[in-house]
């Protein structure tokens, strides 16, 4: 492919930018030249508007987790944390970090592996239970695995954990595990992301659906069971299946509209943020806004073709996207409705405006806190940030 230059970088964002009043453009947030030359499909799918200044600045509330990645809020307002190599906490702000909670299942730690994401039953105060996502090792391989138990009334013991879902096929590679999960509003039923472990010969697997690779699958939160409404019970395809072709989903919330929204590593470049329905193909291995981590094509080389659903919009170069949230509460009420998300390469929150599905504009705040793993926005309104690190921290947002 053609090397991209200065000055198409330059046009690249300068037809991404919006208008401000008087039409002077309003350049996109500062962020390098691309790694590609793909247009975008539609205005402010890349590089949009670059928003105000929010002011914010962060706090240290913890320090000392090793590696963490998932965090949860608790109705009593202490949180549960994992962190990668096993462990889960219960963390009380201003107070300390529990010794590790006994019950978690064994994990495979290697690599991109280990605890990942924790998730907590809208009707905590009634039932404790807790999910949790994995990296597993089985025969013959490593897989994303899901599951459930119920938090001891002292919070020291997660008791009966049983596993909901477990990824098909096992893979040698302990590599894009994906794994984030989250509940369908009313509904008892869970999403659960799944990655396609990276390698060549297994990322095409994202669009075989006899497999749960590179996957959101959707299913009975309780059981595992795939729930009405999936795309493809009775037909072909794995009837948990909800949408398929994702690379490394590491992130999932639920929109204001009642959605499922996700976003995904790609390459160097490509990063998606994505709204997947029943029955999407969001395209990889096939198409994607990125390029070969060696400066090669991927799959078709094309960023888009017919059958496969355009991201919402994508990063290039890569923030390397965690968790995120959109924002609900009262200690920055004009962020109400936007995205937070947690950039690993960024080292900030990247802010997305969102207005009609469509992103109006972007911030990043806190830039050079670190690896931002995931976010939470407490029933309170702050915003509490991991720090994937060997020490790493959980931060609030302050001004």
């Amino acid at each position: 492919m053609k090397t991209v230059t200065w000055i198409a970088a330059g046009l690249v964002a300068w037809a991404a930018m919006g208008l401000a009043q008087g039409g002077v453009p309003i350049p996109p947030v500062p962020q390098g030249p691309p790694n590609a030359d793909f247009p975008a499909a539609f205005p402010n799918q890349t590089r949009a508007p670059r928003l105000g200044d929010s002011g914010v600045s962060s706090v240290v509330l913890v320090r000392g987790l090793e590696h963490p990645w998932g965090i949860a809020e608790l109705p009593d307002g202490r949180f549960l944390v994992t962190e990668r190599p096993g462990r889960l906490r219960l963390v009380t702000l201003g107070q300390g970090v529990s010794a590790p909670i006994s019950g978690v299942p064994e994990v495979d730690a290697r690599r991109q592996g280990g605890l990942l994401d924790v998730a907590v039953a809208p009707d905590f105060d009634r039932t404790r239970r807790v999910w949790l996502t994995y990296a597993k090792r089985v025969p013959g391989g490593t897989v994303t695995a899901a599951g459930w138990g119920v938090l001891s009334e002292d919070g020291t013991a997660l008791e009966g954990f049983r596993d909901i879902f477990v990824q098909t096929p096992p893979s040698p590679t302990p590599m894009h595990f994906g794994s984030r999960i989250v509940f369908e509003p009313g509904t008892g039923h869970a999403f659960i992301t799944t990655g396609e472990h990276s390698r060549a010969r297994e990322r095409v697997l994202a669009q075989d659906n006899e497999t749960t690779y590179g996957k959101v699958v959707r299913v009975d939160a309780l059981t595992g069971a795939p729930v009405p409404g999936n795309p493809y019970i009775g037909g072909p395809g794995l009837d948990v299946i909800w949408s398929t072709g994702h690379r490394n989903p590491q992130g999932a919330a639920i929109g204001p509209d009642g959605a499922l929204w996700t976003i995904e590593h790609g390459p160097r470049g490509g990063d998606e943020l994505n709204r997947p329905g029943p029955g999407d193909n969001h395209g990889w291995p096939v198409v994607s806004y990125g390029i070969e981590y060696d400066g090669g094509l991927v799959g078709s080389g094309q960023p888009r073709a017919e059958g496969f659903v355009e991201p919402v919009y994508f990063w290039d170069p890569v923030i390397a996207p965690g968790g995120m949230e959109f924002y609900a509460g009262d200690r920055f009420p004009e962020w109400q409705g936007d995205l937070l998300i947690g950039g690993l390469v960024a080292a900030a929150v990247v802010r997305l405006k969102i207005e009609d599905g469509r992103v109006a504009g972007e911030e990043r705040l806190v830039e050079g806190v670190g690896r931002v793993r995931d976010v939470e926005v407490t029933s309170g309104g702050e915003v509490l940030v991991l720090i994937d690190a060997p020490n790493g921290e959980i931060r609030q947002l302050t001004r």
